[in-house]
């Protein structure tokens, strides 16, 4: 009998192992076949010299002060008009709101539905402090070592002036669109384009237009950070997740130290807040994330080929493994963050009232009301008064793939990046995309640049900068997709 029972676990495990190995095996790549191109013969000192003049110009954006650096916006905006004349001279510039801008391109074809290219202007500020480590002046734009450097060659006037320095190609070699094209440069978004990129899309809207497609800044060419991924990774974002801040307040009454309460402000407080770390909104590899593990998957090598073609068997090991590293398990999940704690202001009186803020950004299929009431329950604690962040947000519509837009962006980035592989994917930050869904079903993310893992903490961070040669990569990648607009893609 034991025999018997050890021939038949034998024989499943042999079944099992076998139904793997077809799986892997027979999982075929969706990588598009594309027709190469020639790399685009281009100036790039000259281009990286125009980028470089338009980082000093401090148009750090502010939730309070809208105004405060409106003359830096002007700037700015006489600079590009300088830099760029064939531009300013066929696309016709308008200035919504403060200092957001809207460019149109008509096309020939009025049937065709037109499309968007946005980027923004506003950056954010150092963080103080962080000066000195800096190896150059932050807003230098200074060129060192095959980079140009400084606050907004990321994030993201590399993307608005690649954008142009596209254009300004295109016009002077006599191309004319057959359908209208718009380049959107919002002047807030990084304190959340409710000035800027909103009020474009809803006088958009008010014209009667509905854009085709929208690209704007969002996932990268990855090189060396996904592990079992011997080329770049091209991610293009479907989707952003929501943003979801609430403020939390608990009183009680203050009392001297040496006779504390039972139950305090501090505690109470600290006690909820353990639990909202320890109890996570549920993840999984389903949605944009499914998507994109399926489409790497048969990209991938050795073991990692074989879990990720196999997710119907592998899922809780897989998924176990991504939920280590933050950037993998904010994929799979709203996730939940403590980001600020206040209470008391002298060591011997026990405080009458805690405060604290949670911020979730929140995954396409959840929505406010389902975090808020995930986060009553965890909180466990009715004294416990909550008030949501006026500028809270719903995740974005997830965008097709199966759509002409997202067929011209991959096509595109094929060309362009031919060693990439290329993904769907989701933005786990805010963009001013999210206004887009008002005129388009079409809402892409995705910025041109290399980046390797050690590279990533230099968006909002210390050392921002971009390589020349990337760059001239950038310029070739949004020439192309222009050009690529003119035709059905592949």
């Amino acid at each position: 009998m034991i025999k018997r029972i050890f021939q038949v676990l034998l024989l499943a495990v042999l079944l099992l192992a076998a139904a793997v190995a077809v799986k892997t095996w027979r999982t075929p790549s969706r990588q598009l076949a594309v027709r190469p191109v020639a790399k685009l013969d281009i100036d790039a000192q000259a281009a990286a010299k125009r980028l470089s003049g338009a980082i000093p110009f401090r148009t750090v954006s502010s939730l309070d002060d809208p105004k405060g650096n409106n003359a830096e916006f002007d700037k700015l905006h006489a600079y590009l008009a300088e830099k760029f004349p064939k531009l300013h001279a066929s696309l016709k510039k308008e200035v919504i709101g403060d200092k957001a801008l809207l460019y149109t391109w008509q096309g020939s074809d009025p049937a065709r539905k037109p499309v968007a290219l946005m980027a923004h202007q506003d950056m954010v500020p150092i963080a103080p402090g962080t000066e000195k480590a800096w190896s150059v002046e932050p807003f230098s734009g200074e060129i060192k070592d095959g980079y140009i450097w400084g606050r907004g060659t990321l994030d993201n006037k590399g993307n608005l002036l690649a954008q142009m320095e596209a254009i300004e190609l295109l016009i002077g070699k006599g191309f004319k669109p057959k359908q209208t094209i718009y380049l959107i440069a919002g002047d807030d978004e990084e304190v959340t384009g409710l000035r800027g990129a909103l009020p474009i899309a809803e006088l958009l809207k008010s014209r009667g237009v509905e854009l085709d497609w929208v690209l704007d800044e969002g996932l990268l060419v990855l090189d060396g950070v996904l592990p079992g991924l011997g080329q770049p990774a091209a991610l293009i974002g479907l989707a952003e997740k929501g943003y979801a801040t609430f403020f939390l307040t608990l009183d009680t009454a203050p009392s001297h130290s040496s006779m504390p309460a039972q139950h305090t402000a501090i505690g109470g407080m600290s006690k909820a807040l353990a639990n909202l770390e320890a109890h996570q909104m549920p993840g999984a590899i389903k949605g944009v994330a499914g998507e994109m593990f399926g489409t790497l998957a048969p990209e991938m090598s050795g073991v990692n080929r074989v879990m990720l073609s196999n997710l119907w068997l592998t899922a809780p090991l897989v998924q176990g493994q991504l939920e280590k590293s933050p950037s993998s398990n904010a994929m799979l999940r709203t996730t939940t963050a403590l980001t600020i704690v206040r209470a008391g202001n002298k060591d011997n009186v026990l405080p009458g009232r805690a405060e604290a803020a949670v911020n979730f950004r929140v995954l396409p299929g959840d929505t406010l009301a389902s975090v808020e009431a995930h986060l009553r329950k965890t909180l466990d604690n009715d004294a416990i008064q909550i008030k949501a962040y006026p500028g809270n947000s719903e995740p974005s519509p997830v965008s097709p793939t199966d759509s002409t837009g997202y067929r011209t962006i991959e096509q595109t980035v094929r060309q362009a990046f031919p060693d990439a592989v290329v993904a769907p994917g989701l933005m786990t930050a805010a963009t001013d995309s999210r206004h887009m869904s008002l005129i388009s079903k079409s809402v892409y993310r995705f910025s041109p640049f290399r980046m390797k893992s050690e590279d990533l903490a230099r968006f909002h961070g210390t050392n921002e900068r971009v390589s020349i040669a990337n760059y001239a990569e950038m310029i070739g990648f949004y020439h192309q997709l222009l050009l690529n607009t003119e035709q059905p893609p592949l």
